[in-house]
């Protein structure tokens, strides 16, 4: 087992293969560039050759940047591996990858070649040494052309169950013609860690001299612990994508791998983890793949404690904490707020937002997010401060933003339209406008109250959602979650319930202009 491994992304080439998924060429160099300069893989894989004439631009694209990037002083970010670092897919194909791959000014091929005899004859209908013979005269042709080559043996994990022989004859006679890496693919994703790890140490037992990349699939949901064998076994590298993207079940999640090749093997790399969660989601972003709230590292609810006992426990003496801190990932960990709750959230959550309240009042915070979370209603920390003011009345500085009146209207064949009455600090203030929709034109209203009237910016609006608690009726309460972005790129979520949707979106937006109402008074 080496000390450090190499990570390769793949996201724009394999990741990409994922069903709905296509990355128009600006997204691809936006991914590249989070990738390669802040997150700090060490390859990126961006691309098949001869797919399209949009992908050739997001190649060429990428590879003018990595050539910016490898000349820029390395005080400043710069990078001198950059450009070797972009990395294409290509074909035995007579010579025709290749010229696409130079026109683009990329430095390294990926050659697909076969790594079962199944594949070899039955979908090439050539024998063993005719495919080889066919691979080193294309290897010729891209070394001629200033290209680095790396070898795929598609298939690798059934050549080697079928016919290892096969395998060691194709690794045997490429070896002496200066391939720099084997990549070896769990193409259908069917290996088990054992298989994985035997194979590897069979391998590399029989040709220590050669650089093995594993890259895995994850079909039986293996690919984690698949990659892990691998580099127990000899693997100098291995290959990943952004929150697990690729064909099928996709390919193996950069986070899940780096935190577990760090955690359980102590193995080194280059990644930078705390860059891990914004580049998940700048991805789910372009890939329009929502990342699942479990999905380990990056997922929303992983760093969030839901048992009131485990709150408990962290008091005391961080008793269900482990090596992933979220901090380590540019997170924080988080005290849910529901019926499992119990008074170590509650506490948790106000300590956090720097109330004080007495045991008495604590109690009676605690019964009222229980009812909450008896209607399936879910309390945020963002919540609590409006929790505690309904309950204890008297006990929480009265709002400095109220909404006064407002009137949204809908009518066939016109744009909605808003007109909207609100105090901020006791003065009153009113607006009207249209929209695209009928909150829509709220917010266009507001707009135009804080930034003509008070000259003040106002949040971009960056997400909205709307959900039905499950298992509600059709009266069922609507729950209105709305993400802003401040001008300092700072993140501010509220949520509200009614039974309306736009009452609700307006509900969570009056939250909003309240918590950030504080930044105004002092400027």
């Amino acid at each position: 087992m080496f000390n450090k491994i190499e990570i390769l992304d793949s996201t724009l080439r394999d990741g990409e293969q994922t069903n709905g998924v296509s990355f128009l060429p600006h997204e691809k160099l936006s991914i590249a560039r989070l990738l390669l300069k802040d997150v700090k893989v060490d390859r990126l894989e961006v691309a098949s050759a001869r797919v399209s004439e949009g992908e050739k631009e997001a190649v060429t694209m990428i590879c003018r940047y990595a050539q910016q990037l490898s000349s820029a002083p390395v005080e400043d970010g710069g990078r001198p591996d950059a450009l070797e670092s972009i990395e294409v897919l290509g074909f035995v194909d007579n010579g025709k990858s290749i010229k696409w791959i130079t026109d683009c000014g990329c430095k390294v091929i990926n050659m697909l070649t076969k790594g079962s005899e199944n594949h070899c004859v039955h979908q090439l209908s050539k024998t063993p040494d005719e495919h080889i013979a066919d691979i080193k005269a294309n290897v010729a042709m891209a070394q001629e052309a200033g290209l680095s080559v790396n070898i795929y043996l598609e298939d690798w994990s059934n050549g080697m169950r079928d016919n290892a022989d096969y395998v060691y004859h194709m690794i045997e006679s490429l070896s002496t013609i200066g391939i720099k890496r084997f990549m070896l693919p769990d193409t259908l994703g069917v290996l088990t860690p054992t298989e994985t790890g035997q194979f590897f140490k069979d391998i590399t037992t029989r040709f220590p001299d050669q650089h093995f990349d594993f890259h895995s699939h994850n079909d039986y949901d293996l690919a984690v612990g698949n990659t892990l064998a691998a580099v127990r076994n000899g693997a100098k590298g291995v290959h990943v994508t952004v929150n697990g993207l690729g064909e099928r079940c996709g390919n193996a999640p950069l986070a899940s791998v780096q935190a577990s090749l760090h955690d359980q093997l102590g193995i080194t790399t280059s990644i930078q983890e705390d860059m891990l969660n914004e580049v998940s989601h700048v991805v789910e972003g372009y890939s329009g793949i929502t990342i699942a709230p479990n999905q380990p590292i990056v997922g929303d609810n992983v760093f969030t404690q839901v048992a009131g006992v485990h709150a408990d426990g962290d008091n005391k003496h961080n008793l269900y904490c482990n090596a992933l801190v979220p901090e380590r990932f540019g997170r924080k960990r988080e005290y849910a707020l529901g019926k499992n709750s119990g008074k170590a959230n509650i506490e948790k959550n106000l300590q956090e937002l720097g109330l004080v309240l007495t045991p008495e009042q604590t109690k009676k915070v605690t019964q009222r997010i229980t009812e909450l979370g008896d209607r399936k209603a879910l309390v945020t920390q963002d919540d609590l401060p409006f929790i505690v003011a309904d309950v204890l009345k008297h006990s929480a500085p009265e709002d400095k933003v109220k909404l006064k009146g407002y009137m949204v209207s809908l009518s066939y064949g016109l744009k909605p339209h808003a007109c909207v009455k609100i105090s901020i600090n006791g003065k009153r203030y009113e607006a009207d406008s249209s929209g695209d929709g009928q909150y829509d034109a709220f917010v266009k209203a507001l707009r135009y109250i804080y930034k003509e009237t008070l000259g003040r910016t106002f949040p971009m609006l960056e997400n909205y959602s709307v959900t039905i608690p499950p298992g509600g009726r059709t009266d069922a309460l609507v729950q209105t979650q709305i993400t802003w972005r401040m001008k300092d790129g700072r993140v501010i979520r509220t949520r509200a319930l009614d039974a309306d949707q736009t009452e609700a979106a307006i509900k969570a937006t009056i939250k909003m202009l309240n918590q950030i109402e504080p930044e105004y008074s002092k400027e």
